[in-house]
């Protein structure tokens, strides 16, 4: 009897052990609204690996979830354009990084549904802060409105779409190399 208590214990524990550790790396996440399409529709549920930022830095590229700015009820999912201490320009439909060293860079973003139609230029990206964009560009709320996903809200990096099947599989994040039209000097 005491043997089946102690494996019943063993088996408890174990379950509390992988119970806890998925809460502490992995989330789940529905897609709500338009502003990341086309590669992210609405209802279509993610894993996001919450555990990736604890041993690496957030890249551009990078798809997050964050908590939203203004206490705003929903999580957000955006793509970092803009690092900190960076600055992110757009005109006539292209995406400019003016980075700290001086060199302005134009991306090419092929996760994008259509180029903006509206120019912007921003301030310098605060440290510990990044800038991000909805790949819809047209039909997001994102940093464009004044405000920058802080580091400790974020979430995590979205990993892998579970739902709909049709869409199953690793999302793709662009780094920089491949964003990369050409470097311009300031």
């Amino acid at each position: 009897m005491r043997a089946f208590l102690r494996e019943i214990l063993v088996i408890i524990i174990v379950a509390v052990v992988i119970f806890v550790l998925l809460q502490t790396t992995i989330q789940s996440f529905v897609v709500v609204g338009a502003s990341m399409q086309p590669g992210f529709e609405q209802g279509q549920r993610l894993l996001i690996n919450k555990a990736v930022y604890r041993f690496s830095e957030p890249q551009r590229g990078d798809v997050i979830v964050f908590h939203p700015p203004n206490n705003q009820r929903a999580d957000y999912i955006k793509r970092i354009i803009g690092l900190p201490g960076e600055s992110v320009e757009i005109k006539q439909g292209t995406v400019y990084i003016h980075t700290e060293d001086g060199n302005v860079l134009s991306l090419d973003e092929p996760y994008i549904k259509e180029a903006p139609s509206s120019p912007f230029k921003g301030r310098t990206i605060p440290e510990n802060e990044y800038f991000v964009l909805g790949d819809n560009r047209n039909n997001s709320n994102d940093s464009r409105n004044d405000w920058t996903s802080p580091r400790e809200n974020i979430i995590g990096k979205a990993w892998l779409s579970i739902w709909p099947p049709s869409q199953w599989g690793l999302i793709t994040h662009y780094s920089l190399q491949e964003q990369l039209v050409s470097p311009m000097s300031k």
